[in-house]
């Protein structure tokens, strides 16, 4: 029976909750996601239980933080002045401003909150700190080149 092995190309349906049940993404009524075991292209929990599983099959995997998006860093957490931010810009919580690091790596900064002239921008991933259920399922693996 053919099972995912890393190098593999797999297509599979997901349905992503948070601990208290909330759905936060899914594949259900679109087309698989495609992705290469081992290439970096999922989160380490996610591919880790993908492997060992053959077409068709299903499972829940429980992933905490360590092996998804990462511990809340308390240190990612900034408060800026609106005159630190491009002008013109009509900041709102919950939008997303891009930035870029000192390597030049671009990052997404979350506005989480706004106090007169003072704003709180997270620069964590929405889904650190968090243990992640996926409801996954194998729809066609195609072995890699190496097989």
């Amino acid at each position: 029976m053919l099972q995912v092995t890393k190098g593999d190309l797999v297509q599979v349906h997901y349905t992503g909750k948070l601990s208290d049940g909330e759905e936060f993404d899914s594949s259900r009524g679109e087309e698989p996601l495609k992705v290469e075991i081992g290439a970096g292209q999922l989160i380490q929990g996610f591919e880790d239980g993908l492997l060992g599983m053959s077409i068709g099959e299903s499972k829940t995997v429980i992933i905490p933080p360590d092996r998804a998006y990462g511990l809340r860093h308390k240190e990612m957490v900034r408060a800026v002045t609106l005159d630190q931010l491009p002008d013109g810009l009509e900041v709102q919580e919950g939008m997303v401003l891009e930035s870029s690091d000192q390597q030049g790596h671009r990052v997404e900064l979350r506005v989480t909150e706004i106090d007169g002239d003072k704003v709180v921008l997270d620069m964590n991933h929405p889904l650190a700190g968090e243990t992640l259920t996926f409801d996954i399922e194998v729809v066609e693996i195609i072995k890699g080149a190496d097989e």
